[in-house]
C-alpha cells in the first residue's frame, strides 16, 4: 500500500540561536577591526615597512605566505578608512549565521584573491589590503541565501546586491592602482563559499505518519498526514509563505 508523502524542512534558526549567532558575529568582527587598525597603527610607526616585509608579490615562491599576511595590511589612512565600513558591514553579514562557517569562507577568500593576485599580478608590483575579502563576503552574502534556500537571506542577498552593485565594476581591469585581481578572486572565492558551505540538511523527504529519529536516538515526532485540501503544496506557494512567515516570526518581525 502507497504512502503519501512530504517534504519536511529543518526550519531556519530559532530567534534565541540567531540573536546568539549574531553576537558572537558581532564582536567577530570588532575584534577583527581592532587587529586591523593596531597593525595600521604599527604599520603607519614604522614607515609602512610592514607593506614591504609582508606585501603579496606575484609568482615568488618565497612570498607565498604572504597571502595571509597582505590583506591584514594597508598603504595608508585614507586605504584603510575606505575598507573599514564594507568589511565590518559584509563580514557581520556573512558571519550573523554561523560564526565557525564564517571563518571557513575567510579562509577560502583569503585562498582565492591570494593566489589570483599571486599567479597573474605583475611581478614588479606589490599588492595589500582587505578588499579582497570584502567582495568574497559580498559574494557569499548575496547568494548565501539561494544556496541555503532561505527566504530572509535571500531578501538580503537582492538588497545587497541592488544596493553595492557598483562594486563589481571595481573588479574589472583599469581602474589605477587598484588590484582588480584581488577583488575578481575574492568575489570567485565568495561564490564558491556561498555553494561548498551550503546548509546541505535544510530540507528532508519524510514519510507522513512516521516518526523522525533524534540524533541521540529516540524520536522527535510525528508528521501528521496533510489534509486533502492541502495535498500537492508542500513545495508550492503556500509553503513558501508559510516558511517565510515562520522565518519572519523567529525573527521577531511577526
Amino acid at each position: 500500500m502507497g504512502k503519501t508523502q512530504q517534504w519536511q524542512g529543518t526550519g531556519p534558526q530559532t530567534a534565541e540561536e540567531m540573536i546568539a549567532e549574531a553576537r558572537k558575529a558581532f564582536f567577530v568582527m570588532f575584534a577583527f577591526m581592532v587587529v586591523l587598525w593596531v597593525i595600521q597603527i604599527a604599520n603607519w610607526s614604522d614607515h609602512y615597512h610592514l607593506d614591504t616585509q609582508y606585501g603579496l608579490i606575484a609568482r615568488q615562491p618565497g612570498r607565498l605566505p604572504e597571502i595571509f599576511t597582505a590583506p591584514l595590511l594597508h598603504f595608508s589612512w585614507a586605504h584603510i578608512e575606505g575598507n573599514s565600513g564594507p568589511l565590518f558591514v559584509f563580514g557581520f553579514l556573512a558571519a550573523y549565521r554561523g560564526v565557525i562557517r564564517f571563518l571557513w569562507l575567510t579562509l577560502i577568500v583569503a585562498l582565492t584573491s591570494g593566489f589570483a593576485v599571486w599567479l597573474f599580478q605583475g611581478a614588479d608590483l606589490q599588492t595589500v589590503g582587505a578588499s579582497g575579502m570584502i567582495f568574497g563576503y559580498f559574494g557569499y552574502v548575496v547568494l548565501r541565501g539561494i544556496f541555503d534556500r532561505h527566504l530572509i537571506d535571500t531578501l538580503i542577498g537582492l538588497v545587497m546586491a541592488a544596493s553595492f552593485a557598483y562594486l563589481v565594476t571595481v573588479a574589472l581591469p583599469g581602474t589605477p592602482g587598484v588590484s582588480w585581481l584581488d577583488h575578481l578572486g575574492g568575489l570567485v572565492g565568495g561564490i564558491a563559499g556561498a555553494w561548498l558551505l551550503r546548509d546541505r540538511g535544510s530540507r528532508a523527504l519524510v514519510p507522513s505518519g512516521s516518526a523522525i529519529p533524534e540524533r541521540g536516538g529516540g524520536t522527535a515526532a510525528v508528521v501528521p498526514a496533510p489534509a486533502p485540501e492541502q495535498r500537492g503544496k508542500a513545495s508550492g506557494e503556500g509553503s513558501d509563505r508559510e516558511d517565510l512567515h515562520k522565518e519572519l516570526g523567529d525573527l521577531g518581525l511577526l
